[in-house]
C-alpha cells in the first residue's frame, strides 16, 4: 500500500504483525479440533495457545522488531509460514510439534488470506454506508 493514500484502518489489515496474528489463530484453533478429535494430545493445544499467546504478546509490543525475526527465519528457510512457525515454536516449547501438524501452508495463507479480504471489504461497506447517509443527508 503506498501509505499517503492508504487509511489507517485498512493498512492495519495487511500489516505483517496482523497476518502473523491471524496465522497463529488459524494454527492454534486447529490443534484445538486435533485435540478435540484426539489426534494431539489436549495438553498441546494448551500450551501451543500459551506460547503463541506469548509470542502475539511480543509481536504486538515490537511488531517491527518480531516481524524481522521472522523475516531473517524466512531469509535462511526460504519459506513464510515455516520461519512464522519456528519463532512461534520458540515460546510455545515441545508441543510446538503439533504446531501446523495436518496443514498445509496454504491451508494457513488461504484462510487468514480471506479473513483479511472479509475485514477490509467490512470497512469499505462501513464507509460506503458512511457516505450513502452524507448523501442522503444532503
Amino acid at each position: 500500500m503506498i501509505p499517503r493514500y492508504a487509511r489507517p484502518a485498512m493498512t492495519k489489515i495487511w500489516e505483517p504483525d496482523n497476518r502473523f496474528r491471524i496465522w497463529f489463530e488459524i494454527e492454534a484453533h486447529a490443534c484445538d479440533a486435533m485435540a478435540g478429535l484426539g489426534i494431539i494430545p489436549r495438553e498441546a493445544a494448551k500450551a501451543i495457545w500459551d506460547g503463541g499467546a506469548k509470542a502475539m504478546a511480543a509481536l504486538k509490543a515490537d511488531p517491527a522488531g518480531n516481524v524481522e525475526k521472522i523475516d531473517a527465519i524466512e531469509r535462511v528457510t526460504k519459506h513464510d509460514v515455516i520461519a512464522f512457525t519456528t519463532a512461534v515454536a520458540e515460546k510455545a516449547g515441545p508441543s510446538a510439534r503439533w504446531l501446523h501438524f495436518g496443514l498445509t501452508s496454504s491451508d494457513v495463507i488461504d484462510t487468514a488470506q480471506a479473513l483479511q479480504m472479509r475485514d477490509a471489504c467490512d470497512l469499505i461497506l462501513e464507509s460506503l454506508r458512511a457516505l450513502m447517509a452524507a448523501v442522503r443527508d444532503r
